[in-house]
Order: C-alpha cells, then sequence, then structure tokens
C-alpha cells in the first residue's frame, strides 16, 4: 500500500477521535466522517464516497493485519496508477460488508467494482501477486461471527473480482511453500470430525488461474489452543510453517506444542508428528518465546527451556534452540539466558552450560540486576557479572558507575555490566567485547496480526 494523499490523511486524522474516544464523543457520524476540502482530482472520489455515506452506510476499516484505514490507496493491476479501495458496512443490505474499488480515470476517479461479503467485520485484508502475472490478489478474511472467521482470495480481470476460493479459517498465511516462484495459501482450521485442527495448502492449478485444495495435514492442537503461525526456513533453505500452539500439561504447567509443515511433493507434510502417538514430538515449557533464527544463520530454531538452579521457589530457565531438517530431526544451534521482564537476552557460550546459575533482583522499580554465579557442586559458587537494566532519569550516570559499563542504550533504557574481582580468574571468562556482542535488547514490534 503506497503513501497516502493528503485528503486521505485528512480523512484518516478525522476518524481517529472516534477511534480513541468512543462514545465520548456528542458529533453526529456524518459529521465526523465527512471529509475536508480536496484537491480537484479528487472532487468526484469525495462525493462518491459521500454518497455512499448518505445512503445509510459506515466506513469500516480491517480490525487486523497491516493494511487499516477505511480508505487505502493500491496499485493492483501494475499499471503505476494507484486504485482506492474503500471499506464500508450497509446494514440495511442482505451482504452489509462492501469493498469499493475505484480506478483512475484522468482527473477523477470512478467505481470500478464492488466486493461485498456477509458477516459483522472485515477482519483483515492482504494485496499479494500470488500468481506472478503482475496484478494483485486481493485476500480478505470475513468475521462471519464472533467465533467463525473466512478467508477469500479474489482475483481481478480488469478490476472485476472473481472470486477463486473461500473457507472457513483460524489461521492463515501467504507464501511460496513449493519452491515454484508463485505464492499459495495455508490455512489452519478447526476439524468438526475430530474435534482438533488441519492445515490446508492451496495451490495454482498448472496452466491456469484457478486456485485449488491440494492436501491437508493434521496438526497437533485444536484451533483454541493456537497461538503463533509463522513462515520460517530449515536448515537446508526449504521454507516451512512453524505453528505453536499452547496447552496445559499434566503438571498444570503450560507447554508449547510446535507442529513444522513443509512441502514434499504432491503433499503438506508435518515433519514432526509422531506415527505413535499423533501428535508433534517436539513439545516443551510454554516460555512465551516464537521459533526465529536466533543465531542468524538462516534457519528458524525452536525455543526448548531448561531449568537452571532455582532459588527457593524462584525458578530460572536458560533456552536451547533446535533447528530442523527435512527429515524432522533437529539439531542444537543456542543456548540464550532470557529476561523478559527486563527485555534482553544473552546468547551463552555452550562451554557455559551446566556450568552457571542465575538470580534477580530489583533495587527499586528503575535498577533492575541479573547476577550470574559459577555453580559450586550443587549449589551457587562465587558471583561472576551482573547485568543491569536501568530506566531511571540518571541512567547514563548510574551506568558508568560502581565499575559498570555500557553494554546497550534504548531510547528509555540503559543496560550495563560489571564484573566480580575474580571473574578472570573463571575458565570460561568472556572478554567485555565478547559479551557485549552476545547481548541483545528484545525490541518488542507494535504490530496487529495479518490474520
Amino acid at each position: 500500500m503506497r503513501r497516502l494523499p493528503s485528503f486521505l490523511i485528512c480523512l484518516l486524522t478525522a476518524l481517529l477521535p472516534l477511534a480513541l474516544g468512543g462514545c465520548m464523543l456528542s458529533a453526529s457520524a456524518d459529521l465526523l466522517y465527512s471529509l475536508p476540502a480536496l484537491p480537484e482530482e479528487y472532487e468526484t472520489l469525495s462525493a462518491q464516497l459521500t454518497d455512499i455515506l448518505s445512503g445509510g452506510a459506515e466506513y469500516a476499516p480491517p480490525q487486523s493485519g497491516g493494511n487499516l484505514p477505511p480508505v487505502q490507496m493500491v496499485d493492483l493491476n501494475g499499471d503505476g496508477s494507484d486504485e482506492v479501495l474503500a471499506f464500508f458496512r450497509a446494514a440495511s443490505e442482505e451482504r452489509p460488508l462492501r469493498i469499493y474499488i475505484f480506478q483512475a480515470r484522468e482527473d477523477t476517479y470512478e467505481q470500478a467494482s464492488l466486493i461485498d461479503g456477509s458477516g459483522t467485520s472485515i477482519q483483515s485484508v492482504r494485496y499479494v501477486d500470488m500468481n506472478g502475472d503482475g496484478v494483485k490478489e486481493i485476500i480478505v478474511s470475513w468475521a462471519v461471527s464472533a467465533e467463525i472467521q473466512t478467508v477469500s482470495v479474489y482475483a481481478l480481470e480488469a478490476l472485476q473480482p472473481v472470486r477463486l476460493m473461500s473457507t472457513p479459517h483460524a489461521r492463515y498465511d501467504v507464501l511460496d511453500l513449493d519452491g515454484d516462484g508463485q505464492q499459495e495459501l495455508v490455512v489452519l482450521r478447526g476439524d468438526e470430525e475430530s474435534g482438533g485442527a488441519m492445515a490446508d495448502y492451496y495451490d495454482w492449478d498448472a496452466g491456469s488461474s484457478a486456485l485449488s485444495l491440494r492436501s491437508t495435514a493434521r496438526l497437533s492442537t485444536t484451533v483454541a489452543s493456537l497461538q503463533w503461525m509463522q513462515v520460517g526456513a530449515l536448515q537446508g533453505g526449504e521454507t516451512a510453517v512453524f505453528v505453536t500452539g499452547r496447552e496445559a500439561g499434566p503438571d498444570e504447567t503450560s507447554r508449547a506444542v510446535t507442529d513444522i509443515l513443509v512441502y514434499r511433493q504432491p503433499d503438506l507434510t508435518n515433519i514432526v508428528l509422531s506415527s505413535d502417538t499423533g501428535v508433534s514430538s517436539q513439545i516443551a515449557r510454554f516460555s512465551n518465546l516464537q521459533p526465529t533464527d536466533i543465531n542468524t544463520d538462516g534457519a528458524t530454531e525452536v525455543p526448548r527451556p531448561a531449568q537452571l538452579l532455582p532459588d527457593g521457589e524462584e525458578q530460572y530457565w536458560k533456552i536451547y534452540w533446535h533447528s530442523y531438517n527435512l527429515e524432522g530431526q533437529d539439531e542444537l544451534q543456542a543456548i540464550t539466558y532470557h529476561n523478559l521482564a527486563d527485555s534482553w537476552y544473552l546468547l551463552i557460550p555452550e562451554s557455559w552450560d551446566g556450568k552457571f546459575a542465575v538470580r534477580q533482583s530489583n533495587a527499586s522499580s528503575s535498577t533492575h540486576s541479573t547476577t550470574f554465579y559459577r555453580l559450586q557442586g550443587r549449589g551457587v559458587g562465587d558471583e561472576l557479572m551482573t547485568i543491569y537494566t536501568l530506566t531511571g532519569t540518571n541512567r547514563e550516570a548510574l551506568a558508568t558507575t560502581a565499575g559498570r559499563s555500557i553494554l546497550r542504550r534504548r531510547a528509555d533504557t540503559v543496560y550495563a555490566v560489571s564484573f566480580a574481582e575474580n571473574y578472570d580468574d573463571w575458565q570460561y571468562a568472556l572478554t567485555p567485547e565478547d559479551l557485549a556482542e552476545r547481548f541483545f535488547p528484545i525490541v518488542n514490534y507494535w504490530t496487529i496480526g495479518e490474520n
């Protein structure tokens, strides 16, 4: 989606108080949604949008995803000129959800087509040239009810929408899973017969523009347990879909159950599904960490927490990160200590594994510390180093006092480290430079799910 012209920015500015203020606003909806004075080339478009509103419709922008405005500009057909898409709800209509597509004609815009749907809202919309023909398909998730969503894919022929497929879904993603240069669709949905969840694989029919269901793979969890769906890579670079579910374990702790989906001609295959148990072999304590390329080697690793020496009832965890090959066999790639509360993690050298313990303490709301100790027998031995998370107004000064040195700076946080006197005597000690290279702040991107 391209940068919006000034008139659309003004429109969104008018809409923002409604979104933020809710029922506290006393102005009428018609006034709130009225457009400001427009450049001449947009006057016809403005009039058409106003007519739609005057007919009893209201703006109904997508609720999630990367495309949220009620009016969006996208070059759908690849001609270098943006089309305008406007999202409405017409409550009196049998199919109340409406996506109007307007095409540029010389110095004006004319309505080219309309996509309508049933349901309570438009959950999300994506624009993707899936088959490589230069024209973007429109992928719409319709919220049919609070419990049911349907994903539909529309091709555009001279900007006229042709629905290629539609199916209930819990999650979906668009990706080139078979490596043919075209984008396919993987849809996660519930299975009424088993009560579990399934993954459907939609691919393009050879020599045609049809998008058809080709294969289905079983997942290990229910739809209600689904936590994340991510596109990643295996050790050999093959594209894979990582699906994580969160379930209650036998000891009442939460478990992360990870399925890994790949395309093996001609089927979508869950490479970690056990033939003995019928569920994934990749089950670990839930840690709120998603699969990611933790060591930047190009492959996606899956986290597996392992307990460190506890401090009474206080528990601490190291994270083993495993990557996978096409046969579903895993290999340890990295070890980390994650401090999620303070938003940082440390890549732990393999030589440290089994030889350190951790204790956390908070001296104040703006000074948090995590101290690493060497293990001595079955207990905690000498202190090795302390990592500080400093958020107060004097954080810069505190980061360089008492023998501390700065590891990283963020807008409102400084991370610092201090080493114990006998740290250098530890045979596994890292240099301060090596430690700094292994230290990473956790960046919490503000995102809204695409699917």
